[in-house]
């Protein structure tokens, strides 16, 4: 609809997608594809992620009560990526990627890669800086994409049985460095990731018009390497998803 209500052509906007970890199987790979792009209304993707490095129940073991399925990289992670492959072969997506890998689990797949891994998209922030997997990434040629950079505030329901939950937008520096720049915790978030991993894309998450416009707004201003180096700092290492 957005193609034919404004000026925007589709090769004007960035579409990802995510394959569910339900559908690793390789002939369930092109169909979750084709899916997304029914209900997206493309043709096409430019990026089609794995979204996580597990498989999870089919539909058949959900509806078979009697029987005992557990999370399992089942089939194993190179059969999907390359069931992923052949999406590019056929044109349906331009380029395919991760999510949620750890530099060992990316590594076997680029050592077998026929297609190239594009992107590799992770939880990444103060807490949790994934240093390891952003040189692996670098030395690979592959994109590094940060979610969760504000430590994902509202993610604490996911710590079941805890009653504190490390939060990032709370952490005492986190705050003075936010002060002493004149600027709200999520800004000085955003702009610690802009300059600490300058070749990378970082995705912060709100439906709020006012936050939105804030988070766009970190890229005419620097933190002094004194802030960077203290938030570098910060602990616990932990990581919220």
């Amino acid at each position: 609809e957005v193609f034919t209500t404004t000026k925007l052509r589709r090769r004007d906007v960035f579409v990802t997608s995510k394959l569910w970890n339900d559908a690793h199987f390789p002939n369930d790979v092109e169909p979750a594809c084709r899916a997304s792009l029914n209900r997206l209304r493309v043709g096409y993707l430019d990026l089609y992620l794995m979204h996580w490095p597990v498989a999870d129940k089919t539909k058949d073991d959900k509806a078979n009560d009697d029987k005992e399925v557990n999370d399992t990289v089942e089939p194993p992670l190179l059969d999907t990526w390359r069931a992923m492959e052949r999406l590019v072969d056929l044109g349906l997506v331009k380029h395919i990627g991760v999510s949620n890998f750890s530099a060992k689990k990316l590594q076997s797949l680029v050592s077998n890669a026929r297609h190239p891994v594009s992107v590799c998209q992770v939880e990444c922030h103060p807490f949790w800086r994934q240093d390891r997997l952003l040189a692996y990434c670098e030395e690979n040629n592959i994109h590094f994409t940060a979610y969760s950079p504000l430590g994902s505030p509202d993610s604490a329901a996911m710590f079941r049985g805890r009653t504190k939950v490390p939060a990032v937008m709370q952490d005492e520096t986190v705050r003075a460095v936010a002060d002493r720049a004149g600027r709200n915790v999520g800004q000085v978030l955003l702009r610690w990731a802009l300059q600490t991993r300058p070749h990378c894309s970082v995705l912060p998450k709100s439906a709020n018009p006012t936050r939105l416009r804030s988070n766009l707004d970190v890229f005419d201003w620097c933190l002094p390497e004194e802030d960077v180096r203290l938030i570098d700092a910060v602990a616990p290492r932990h990581r919220m998803v």
